[in-house]
């Protein structure tokens, strides 16, 4: 049976309408006829509300419908950590902007009269861009990981 049509059923089940479960869902009369319907599915917050209100579980839901698992599962990976990937790539800008500024100035010290410091000791500008590079690629990867579970 699919998602629809359980929905329905334990609707009429309980002596519901549409716009009665529509309010228990805080959703539109209209999403709810839609997903009976077969023409759209809920998101995964709205299948757990569906799932604790008609006292079924979330396996009966998802497994009705194929269609419907393969949703959640897609909505679920571009939920994924974010913000985390967002962090490691900007840690690995900011490494490669260090390892540009130190490349510029020992070509401009190398070929110009200019003699361009730069503070903060040898360890930082030799090893810090390799750090936050090689840390924010491995961190990346592990999130790149968890997307794909």
């Amino acid at each position: 049976m699919i998602f629809g049509e359980k929905l329905k059923n334990e609707r009429k089940q309980r002596g519901w309408s549409q716009e009665e479960l529509a309010e228990k869902l805080y959703v539109s009369r209209q999403s709810v006829s839609k997903w009976e319907n077969g023409q759209n599915y809920p998101s995964i917050e709205i299948i757990i509300k569906v799932s604790d209100l008609l006292g079924v579980t979330i396996d009966e839901l998802l497994r009705s419908d194929e269609e419907l698992t393969k949703k959640v599962i897609e909505d679920s990976k571009q939920l994924a950590y974010p913000r985390l990937k967002f962090a490691f790539d900007v840690v690995f800008l900011i490494g490669i902007g260090l390892l540009a500024v130190k490349i510029g100035a020992v070509l401009l010290n190398k070929f110009t009269a200019l003699e361009i410091p730069l503070y903060g000791g040898s360890f930082l500008w030799n090893f810090g861009p390799l750090i936050l590079m090689v840390g924010a690629g491995i961190g990346s990867s592990i999130v790149k990981d968890k997307y794909k579970e």
